[in-house]
């Protein structure tokens, strides 16, 4: 039985010889693979969300009225970047979430937010006036603009960047309407205003360069915001 039991223990040893070996230039190989790999699969960085400017047609002139009475077009904010949303003051959830966010991410981006102007625009024209505007955008940001204008003025705008609204009652709004019911029609001044929640960042050229859906957070903005002026200069320094 001896003569056995030493073959037997002999193969074991072998076999866990084999084992290691085999681990050890597998190990060598994975690792062989990692260092062949380009920098940017091993520490892999975000993609870029820029569009090529003047690539996607969104956006254009405008003659708006700001939150202090004053005519502004695009051309009136020293050639920033500009960071368009458009909502109403009266919204219950889209446009103090992504106002939220807007102020922080300016916020984030510490210095380099003087590159950015901020523009709030009505789409609900009849209620928005001014001053109203001025209470609502001062309780998010200092930076922040309010723009409203004469209904033409607003759809006129809304269309340039291709954003849909409607007034619509506060049960469609929040769909409490049952599926039997006629569409229930906004009456008087109990409405609210049913709108896409993109934000679009334009360039110091009135181009488009990326838009953030509803629920993008602080620090992706800021993120794409500085990739912008990574590449396309700070217009805030060359006025230093």
């Amino acid at each position: 039985m001896r003569p056995d039991a030493d073959r037997t223990r002999r193969l074991a040893r072998r076999a866990l010889l084999i084992l290691a070996v085999g681990g050890v230039i597998l190990a060598a190989a994975l690792v062989s693979v990692y260092l062949a790999l380009p920098d940017r699969l091993q520490a892999t960085a975000p993609a870029s969300r820029l569009a090529e400017p003047g690539s996607v047609p969104i956006g254009g002139p405008f003659a708006l009225v700001d939150h202090r009475g004053r005519t502004v077009t695009e051309k009136s904010f020293g050639g920033r970047y500009l960071l368009v949303f458009f909502g109403f003051t009266n919204c219950p959830d889209v446009c103090p979430t992504t106002l939220g966010d807007i102020a922080r991410a300016l916020d984030l981006l510490g210095s380099e937010a003087n590159a950015v102007q901020p523009l709030f625009v009505s789409l609900d024209p009849e209620r928005d006036r001014p001053k109203r505007l001025a209470e609502y955008v001062k309780a998010f940001h200092p930076r922040i603009v309010g723009l409203t204008g004469t209904p033409r003025q607003i759809t006129a705008v809304a269309k340039a960047y291709r954003v849909f609204y409607e007034k619509v009652s506060a049960k469609s709004y929040y769909g409490r309407k049952s599926a039997a019911s006629k569409e229930p029609k906004p009456v008087g001044d109990d409405y609210l205003i049913s709108h896409q929640g993109n934000t679009y960042l334009m360039s110091p050229k009135g181009e488009y360069l990326a838009h953030f859906s509803y629920g993008t957070k602080a620090p992706e903005i800021a993120r794409v915001i500085r990739e912008a002026i990574a590449k396309y200069g700070n217009p805030a320094r060359r006025e230093e």
